[in-house]
């Protein structure tokens, strides 16, 4: 089913029928009858959205950066009081969320009585990857993207371009790279998200300007001009000779999840990756490629330069890919949330919704309320769901004055 931001009527219907409800980003905070239903919820919280928007907003003016900050914060903040069970997607967002649903009281006798490790509160489901390896069925690159010879040595950028990521040290490095190697080829996968609601970041522009500033530009850097089908992306990553993935060093980094690394598994590629995040600690301890500090040029040059040309240390460490690869598949990573809902059941604390101790917490807490606070609501409503999200619920709000 199909069910349009805001039409809580239709979207109620599914609340009804079902036992156990997943979901994950803005539904709570868009569907009325998700948020105040008594069903089972696993709430999926492997992006941390306030941390990406710290990134993604640095641009906007000050006021703007901090709303939408507040924004994605009090979205998380209602999946947290509320859920059952949550998913995410390393050890390291583990921690990090128990921090915040311990600040919310839900670390608790009643959620600890019986699971010490409160893997019943919170697992580490990740997205996984097909134990189907990829094949190549058509040629899109090597020999038929002109620039690109058949024999090249092709890095692939799999995946999006946006502000929290660093491709000109890439550029940089493999303008660096040319002088000793002219046959090293980057491609950078996806460009124009094909979400319209997501906007062509500034890093896309300023990175194919850099190249061109460079002389590289349609000679050793390529750029897609739009987006690769997820179902055609195999092509690419079978024709590529190593995978990239820089960025910058902050708290965004610390807690991603980087899923277009799981590609490079999916396609036995050997790595490179900027430190910090939990795919570079993965790299680096299981030989999958090379780790390199961030901003570094010359590092990551030569560290470009040994996953392509140094046959023996790529053979190896396509066959560590090979072996690691094993445990992000879907049937491995799905296998906490399938145990769950074999047998479902509501969080310890929240046995009796109606007067759980969190939620006499929350009516202890001052909510924000005011003209500002509506206003400030309507602008996100509208912003992430629309004007018909927007309008049903100032309609709502009429109806209950």
């Amino acid at each position: 089913h199909h069910v349009r931001a805001g039409d809580d009527a239709e979207f109620r219907k599914l609340e009804k029928w079902s036992d156990v409800i997943i979901f994950q980003g803005h539904a709570m905070a868009v569907f009325d009858s998700l948020r105040t239903s008594e069903k089972i919820i696993v709430a999926d919280i492997y992006d941390p959205m306030h941390l990406e928007q710290l990134e993604q907003g640095r641009e906007l003016p000050a006021d703007q950066w901090e709303r939408q900050v507040q924004d994605a914060t009090e979205v998380l903040n209602q999946q947290l009081e509320r859920a059952d069970f949550f998913l995410c997607a390393s050890d390291r967002q583990k921690m990090f969320w128990l921090g915040q649903l311990a600040a919310f009281g839900r670390i608790n006798p009643r959620t600890y009585d019986g699971d010490p490790d409160l893997d019943g509160l919170i697992s580490v489901v990740p997205f996984g990857l097909s134990s189907e390896p990829p094949r190549h069925e058509m040629d899109v690159l090597k020999g038929v993207k002109p620039g690109i010879g058949p024999d090249d040595k092709l890095v692939l950028w799999s995946g999006g371009l946006y502000n929290w990521f660093d491709p000109k040290t890439l550029i940089r490095a493999i303008a660096a790279l040319q002088g000793r190697r002219p046959n090293v080829r980057l491609f950078f996968q996806g460009t124009k998200n094909p979400n319209p609601n997501v906007p062509e970041m500034a890093i896309v522009a300023e990175s194919r300007l850099l190249a061109e500033q460079l002389g590289v530009l349609d000679k050793a850097v390529f750029f897609n001009d739009s987006w690769v089908d997820f179902g055609e992306r195999q092509n690419y990553l079978t024709e590529a000779d190593a995978g990239v993935s820089t960025h910058f060093s902050h708290i965004e980094t610390t807690f991603s999840f980087r899923t277009r690394i799981l590609d490079y598994l999916w396609a036995e590629l050997p790595m490179v990756v900027t430190d910090g995040d939990h795919f570079a600690q993965l790299i680096r301890e299981e030989e999958l490629g090379v780790v390199v500090d961030a901003e570094d040029v010359d590092q990551l040059a030569d560290a470009l330069e040994r996953v392509l040309f140094d046959e023996e240390f790529a053979a190896r460490s396509r066959a560590n890919v090979a072996r690691v690869r094993e445990r992000y598949t879907w049937s491995t990573v799905l296998a906490p949330l399938v145990k769950f809902v074999e047998k479902p059941h509501h969080a310890g604390d929240n046995t009796d919704l109606a007067d759980s101790a969190r939620t006499r917490a929350r009516r202890r807490r001052k909510k924000r309320s005011g003209l500002r606070h509506d206003a400030e609501l309507a602008l996100f409503y509208l912003r992430s769901s629309g004007p018909r999200v927007v309008m049903g619920k100032v309609l709502r709000r009429l109806r209950r004055s």
